[in-house]
């Protein structure tokens, strides 16, 4: 089963993108506020994403899909490690996103986007990083 990363792609590039113009910005403008906004969602829609393609990479290596299905997030990038697809500290980072964006869930509040955005330049790396493992599995 091939899987397919163009939706997980074109986030990231959205995400470059709205990083790339927020940096750009002046923070007393409301374009500033725009890419902001933008660059937290596309964090979050780029999280959901990952999980998601990675349980479908894990798969074969489960007894069952419903198996895989039922790991939390935080399961997921664990078993990745096990299975050598990505280094443990790439894991740690990802958790550590995955504990940011539950906080995001709870808190609009500007200090704590702010604090998101000081994860991003790392998190748009492991999240293209992700894209190239989960293209090579398709290629196994």
């Amino acid at each position: 089963m091939e899987i397919d990363t163009t939706y997980y792609e074109r986030c990231i590039s959205t995400l470059e993108k709205a990083h790339e113009l927020l940096l750009k910005s002046n923070p007393e403008n409301i374009d500033y506020d725009m890419y902001r906004s933008a660059c937290i969602k596309e964090f979050e829609i780029i999280i959901e994403q990952s999980g998601k393609l990675l349980r479908k990479v894990l798969k074969p290596y489960f007894h069952s899909s419903k198996a895989v299905d039922q790991l939390y997030f935080k399961e997921v990038f664990r078993h990745a490690v096990l299975r050598n697809l990505i280094s443990n500290e790439t894991c740690e980072r990802w958790l550590q996103y995955w504990d940011n964006r539950n906080n995001t869930t709870h808190d609009y509040g500007v200090n704590f986007a702010e604090e998101t955005l000081k994860l991003l330049p790392q998190f748009i790396s492991d999240a293209t990083d992700l894209a190239v493992v989960i293209k090579q599995q398709n290629n196994n």
